[in-house]
């Protein structure tokens, strides 16, 4: 009998399984398909990857305002997927050994739970095996969504999944969803050449962002050639043999290809949930947010199966540690939600952490709010990266209760507000501290400065 069956190795469950050996505890991890999930082999790595692709043939190609003269890059698609299909098999293989060093017992199949504590497995060859464990995480992950008249086809209405293995970059491409996949797809594929239609039925690409937040990467996608259309839904799909014809308000574009970037759902159907004292509804898990226990003792859920947890990898390792040390310990040690960041990789990079303006408003807050662009930041305009600005809100006489970054090295920055939120630090408190000149930074310490109520530029 094992401390532990994981069913699911995407970063929920394979950081749960590496986390487990500060506690002595065996783990089997249970994986149908290559440890490191979705965010390994067909999401966060991969599409970063060739993000990097894009940022690289975007800064070569303005290496004359820099002084260096050279000839116009020209783009190796293939070479730039080998690279990226290099990068995931680097990271695959470390993950891979770590669960050795680790000790933990990865067993290739689908579980399905039969009996508290019990966890039958099917391997891809029809044969099978029953696991017994003190404890049971769930961590299954999710799956691309689709709206009706856009039935995916994986040739001419795709997932991003599909997207990740194209072997050639195709022309035109219409992205359906304006949220972080869409957006990001949306970002490489005008660097890399397409011809891009970005359709999201809100009124703002990344919904839910700070709104001008949201207005300065519109403004961005726009000037490098995306045709943004936002408030805007689309029928039903007309598919040819060779284009999609895809119909909106009263007009309608042609293109080679629909990637439909419409969010992502559970993957919790005939996993045993139902056997369980578990509650499930529309595929998500409910669990004790301070422990990631489900109904079911002795059953945990994590990931982005979870309900009301966000769908971040980062989330995902957090809640994995939660309910290790719940089952080890018996104590709490609960995912700080508030404080978790989230970063969209376009260019220019959005990220957020804690709560926006609006956010901040509805929860009942009287809050200020101050901002600080790129535009005087020496080392921007030294990179030639000066669009976007930093914004933080404040809870009036109190603590930073949410923070916005859009601009140069965005996902990087935002970790310093992190902790600002993370540990209610007051304005005056944070600007305490000097940032290196010139830097990035200084952007979030003139912002800091300027909540304080002190100002410098």
């Amino acid at each position: 009998m094992y401390d532990v069956v994981i069913i699911g190795g995407g970063p929920g469950g394979y950081a749960a399984a590496l986390y487990a050996h500060n506690f002595d505890l065996s783990v089997a991890l249970i994986e149908k398909d290559k440890v490191g999930g979705t965010c390994l082999h067909r999401g966060c790595i991969p599409a970063k990857a060739l993000l990097q692709t894009a940022e690289v043939l975007r800064e070569v190609a303005s290496a004359a305002d820099f002084g260096v003269v050279t000839s116009q890059p020209v783009l190796d698609w293939g070479t730039a997927v080998e690279r990226k299909n290099g990068v995931v098999q680097q990271l695959h293989a470390g993950l891979t050994g770590l669960m050795k060093r680790r000790k933990v017992d990865v067993v290739e199949g689908s579980g399905r739970i039969v009996a508290p504590g019990v966890v039958d497995v099917v391997a891809a060859d029809g044969s099978d095996q029953r696991l017994e464990a003190k404890a049971v995480i769930v961590a299954t992950g999710s799956a691309p969504l689709s709206i009706p008249g856009y039935e995916i086809d994986g040739t001419r209405i795709v997932t991003s999944d599909h997207a990740l293995a194209w072997e050639t970059v195709p022309g035109r491409v219409a992205v359906i969803g304006g949220g972080a996949i869409g957006v990001e797809f949306a970002s490489m594929l005008i660097d890399v050449g397409a011809e891009v239609h970005l359709f999201e039925v809100l009124d703002q690409v990344v919904p839910g962002a700070e709104p001008r937040a949201a207005r300065l990467l519109e403004r961005a996608l726009k000037q490098r050639g995306v045709e943004v259309h936002t408030g805007t839904g689309v029928d039903a799909a007309q598919v040819g043999s060779s284009a999609v014809t895809v119909p909106f308000d009263e007009s309608s574009v042609e293109v080679d290809v629909v990637l439909v970037a419409t969010g992502r759902g559970p993957m919790t159907e005939g996993i045993g949930l139902e056997s369980t004292m578990a509650q499930v509804e529309g595929g998500f898990v409910a669990v004790d947010s301070q422990t990631m226990q489900t109904a079911e003792p002795g059953l945990y859920a994590v990931g982005d199966i979870v309900a009301g947890s966000p769908q971040l990898a980062h989330a995902g390792f957090a809640e994995g540690i939660a309910a290790i040390t719940h089952i080890a310990t018996g104590t709490t040690d609960p995912v700080p939600y508030r404080a978790i960041p989230l970063v969209v990789y376009t260019h220019p990079e959005v990220a957020a952490v804690g709560l926006t303006e609006q956010q901040a408003k509805d929860a009942g807050y009287e809050v200020e709010t101050h901002d600080h662009g790129f535009g005087g930041v020496g080392r921007a305009i030294i990179k030639g990266q000066t669009q976007g600005m930093v914004k933080v809100v404040v809870e009036v006489d109190g603590p930073i209760l949410g923070a916005t970054v859009v601009g140069p090295s965005a996902g990087e920055l935002i970790h310093e507000l992190m902790y600002s939120v993370g540990w209610e630090a007051i304005p005056s408190e944070a600007a305490a501290f000097i940032h290196a000149h010139p830097t990035l930074a200084e952007v979030v310490g003139e912002t800091l400065l300027a909540a304080s109520g002190r100002s410098l530029h």
